[in-house]
């Protein structure tokens, strides 16, 4: 029986070691029946949750000349025309080359498979090892490549954060309180997927792909001498604690996967790790904090545990496997983050101080190969994952729902005929006989790792490293609260797209440039997609940036917004149909360097070029008074790293031996560098969401646009952050200026329908019965205007009511249950990616119905003073 991790990925890789797990592995493969979606829990009983796998189509392949021509048409808004030039002859001679034979090996390669874009492996046969007892299985097919063979530390480069909204009882934002309610709710969850009685994702009542969430828990991310695989016990029972860089672990479900602990329970547990953290001082807990050597380099990272695990006498193998096999992890931090950048820092990347010499900083109280719950000491909570198996629509689901839990939980404990989230809930554990819970151990238990010298060395290298990384990233949020989604949608815009404009405007306010944009679309729709590369910079956006900041009349600066915001929408439509040319470029650049590998390395060095598929670094220039260029720079990729090392697939006959034309152009170079990184997650569970910059000289911006406010968290290496956001602000409230003056006879956002039928000033049959109350403060306004929901992507794939909303409905729950229950469970329950026509559908219906109520109007005469409601 292996004895680490790396021993059992080491031996699994060995031909003679690879066995058929499909009856222990549940996501199979092999038969069409299933569609990867994981095996019924018991033969009397077929879940809900992965039912609609059999229904979804496979990822289509996109048209060749399509892709190209996509792919020039995104390039050119970012290029010279010599540039472009060059790009279009580029790509001319890929279409008459080696793009033709590509797209047959990609087709070929593609038959059988679940996704053409998912993995490029050899084989996609799942391998389990067994370690401490746990069957873990390592899937070099579940993500893809680019995240996968990514070298740099995960921290601030991959692993997004959420940042959740507080618990709506102040008496329960404790630290011990609410991480107990939190995990007994994330439980609930967890729960809820194994037992398949999740309700599937769905748009327009049709499933969208649930693959991701067999893969949320029990998982983490392996760092090997050849790339990182995924792990995962899809039985695991424990719970790993992070206090001040200590590690504890207890069992928390049976095998049956029901609860053991209830939250009493768990608060106990928990409150016994913070007072036994505390013990330890806090200088004399960091020099054996491990969870720092999370963020190393990954090869080191591999290197540092084989020390962990060569030592037959030592059990650092038995604590490595106890943390890599937990269901996640729960941090628990000692500090109290003031703003809300320090809180998107700390769930993020955690803090950085420095005490005589020695970190104390909650940066050494993570682990960052596995999805993380964070609570501070005042209760602020938020939730960082690895990003290689799962999407942020997948965890913000989790999120969402775990959100919920906790406040209808709350809610039973004041009425016990409150309903709840789940179709079925564990048995009470208190009212179980204790021998019904197996082999547990419920009581925690403190990780005690073998700190021999070598161990000591790296993990001071580690988190010197670790803080000049912090300390080279900035980050700055922005609450704005003038308007939110009612007031853009009111204006007859899509809010993604509008929100997509203001970035664009304000970068070029700054810089009098525009630069390559990223923003994903979600392709779930489809069996195990994952997303698309919208690509935010057109010549309608930049005709829209340079009309806004030029001296034009309003009604031209709107007329430009409203055709860069048409495009935009376009895009994401086409984007969402696996119709986007990102993935399908990076897809036939992946067969030519598997093609290559098979031949040999030697034929990368021709012309000049490195086997990572991207060209030495063209600088643009910056061109004065012009929009496209960038200050010269290293190439650093974003969202598709290299991909080195690829197993070897059938060659094809005459695959092309140079680095194909299309590749070797810079356009391909400047594409793949994102200046500004962008994604839309909404969803009122939710206080921030982001991550960190994706290139040396970009930012990332995570956005949630909410019903009247917008919140935003940006991050660069100190790129003036703080001047960026505020100039983002600048523009929204100036092009609410010039949309008031343009469309002076549209409805205040605040506005209800009931209120827009008053807006007539044809008579009335009422006489004068009393004075028109004013509302104080419009952004006080209890009034909601429903709106159709719209296209909006990214991250969280819909939009929500506010929170307040939320709140409000608790409070008077117990006076009607059903109703709260049909509400909660229909609105914070994502249900995904909304078409873009619908956004244009609602207004086209809503301007009939206005005319119909106009109509009904007539013959009324208005009696009694009417006075202006505020608007903001």
């Amino acid at each position: 029986m292996p004895t680490s991790l790396n021993e059992s990925i080491a031996t699994s890789q060995s031909p003679n070691s690879v066995t058929d797990t499909t009856s222990v592995n549940p996501h199979r493969t092999a038969s069409p029946s299933h569609r990867d979606s994981p095996a019924p829990l018991s033969k009397n009983k077929v879940g809900i949750t992965y039912a609609g796998q059999d229904s979804l189509p496979r990822l289509p392949i996109p048209d060749l000349e399509s892709s190209c021509e996509k792919y020039l048409e995104s390039l050119k808004p970012l290029q010279t025309p010599r540039e472009h030039k060059d790009t279009i002859n580029a790509v001319h001679e890929f279409l008459k080359r080696d793009g033709p034979i590509l797209q047959e090996r990609l087709k070929k390669y593609a038959t059988g498979k679940s996704s053409y874009i998912e993995q490029f492996c050899a084989s996609l046969l799942p391998r389990t090892y067994s370690v401490s007892g746990a069957t873990l299985t390592t899937k070099s097919g579940v993500g893809y490549d680019s995240y996968l063979n990514f070298d740099n530390p995960v921290v601030l480069n991959l692993n997004p954060f959420f940042l959740l909204e507080d618990d709506p009882t102040p008496a329960r934002n404790n630290q011990v309180t609410r991480a107990a309610s939190l995990v007994i709710s994330a439980l609930s969850f967890v729960r809820a997927v194994r037992k398949e009685e999740l309700p599937p994702d769905t748009i327009k009542g049709n499933p969208l792909c649930m693959y991701q969430y067999s893969r949320l828990f029990g998982t983490a991310r392996v760092p090997t001498e050849n790339g990182c695989q995924i792990g995962q016990d899809d039985g695991a029972k424990h719970l790993v604690v992070l206090g001040r860089g200590q590690f504890y672990w207890f069992d928390v479900l049976d095998d049956n996967s029901d609860l053991i602990m209830t939250e009493k329970d768990m608060a106990v547990n928990l409150q016994v790790i913070v007072d036994d953290a505390q013990q330890t001082p806090i200088q004399d807990a960091a020099k054996g904090a491990l969870g720092v050597l999370s963020t190393e380099n990954r090869k080191i990272w591999a290197g540092l545990r084989e020390v962990l695990t060569r030592d037959d006498d030592s059990n650092n193998a038995e604590c490595l496997s106890t943390v890599d096999s937990a269901i996640f992890i729960l941090c628990l931090d000692y500090t109290e983050p003031q703003t809300p950048a320090e809180l998107c820092g700390n769930m993020l990347c955690g803090s950085s101080e420095v005490v005589k010499g020695v970190q104390i900083g909650t940066c050494t109280n993570r682990w960052y190969d596995k999805l993380q719950i964070i609570v501070c000491k005042n209760g602020s909570a938020g939730i960082n994952f690895e990003h290689t198996g799962v999407d942020g629509h997948t965890v913000l689901r989790m999120a969402s729902d775990v959100y919920t839990d906790t406040i209808l939980r709350f809610a039973k404990s004041i009425n016990g005929h409150s309903p709840t989230l789940w179709s079925s809930t564990s048995p009470d554990p208190s009212k179980r006989d204790p021998r019904s819970f197996g082999d547990v151990s419920t009581t925690p238990h403190k990780l005690e790792w073998d700190m021999v010298p070598e161990l000591s060395t790296a993990l001071r290298f580690a988190e010197t490293r670790l803080a000049d990384l912090i300390q080279q990233n900035e980050f700055q949020t922005l609450d704005f609260e003038a308007y939110g989604k009612n007031f853009i949608t009111s204006m007859g815009f899509s809010p993604d797209a509008f929100v997509q404009m203001a970035f664009q405007a304000a970068y070029y306010g700054l810089y009098g440039r525009v630069e390559c944009t990223y923003e994903p679309a979600m392709t779930k729709m489809f069996l195990h997609g994952r997303t698309e590369a919208i690509r935010s910079v057109t010549a309608e956006s930049v005709n829209f940036v340079q009309t806004f900041w030029a001296e034009n009349p309003p009604a031209a600066k709107v007329n430009a917004l409203t055709a860069a915001t048409k495009k935009h929408t376009n895009n994401t439509r086409e984007c969402s149909k696996a119709q986007g040319q990102d993935r399908h470029l990076y897809a036939l650049y992946s067969v030519w360097q598997r093609a290559l590998d098979e031949d040999g390395a030697e034929a990368a060095s021709s012309n000049g070029f490195s086997s990572n598929g991207y060209s030495s670094p063209v600088d643009a220039g910056s061109i004065p008074g012009s929009p496209v260029g960038s200050p010269k720079r290293d190439s650093i990729l974003s969202e598709n790293p290299s991909v080195n090392g690829l197993p070897s697939c059938r060659p094809m006959p005459q695959p092309p031996q140079q680095m194909p034309s299309i590749f070797a152009d810079s356009g391909w170079d400047k594409i793949n560098n994102t200046i500004l990184s962008t994604s839309n997650c909404g969803n009122p569970s939710l206080r921030q969401f982001g991550f960190g910059p994706t290139s040396g000289d970009g930012f990332g911006i995570g956005y949630i646009i909410k019903d009247d406010s917008i919140s935003i968290c940006a991050s660069s290496k100190h790129r003036q952050t703080k001047r960026f956001v505020d100039a983002i602000e600048a523009y929204f409230l100036e092009i609410r200026r010039l949309l008031r003056m343009t469309q002076s006879k549209a409805t205040s956002p605040k506005a209800s329908r009931a209120r827009e039928a008053e807006r007539t000033d044809v008579g009335s049959r009422f006489k004068t019965k009393g004075r028109v109350i004013k509302a104080e403060g419009g952004t006080k306004d209890v009034e909601k205007k429903v709106e159709e929901e719209d296209e909006d992507d990214g991250l969280g794939g819909c939009m929500y009511p506010s929170l307040l909303f939320l709140v409000e409905i608790w409070i008077s729950s117990w006076r009607d249950n059903l109703n709260w229950y049909n509400w909660l469970t229909t609105t914070l329950r994502i249900d995904g990616f909304f078409d873009a026509g619908m956004l244009l559908k609602a207004i086209e219906a809503n301007e009939d119905e206005k005319s119909s109520e106009k109509a009904v109007a007539q013959g009324r005469k208005q009696v009694g003073k009417k006075l202006r409601l505020s608007e903001y």
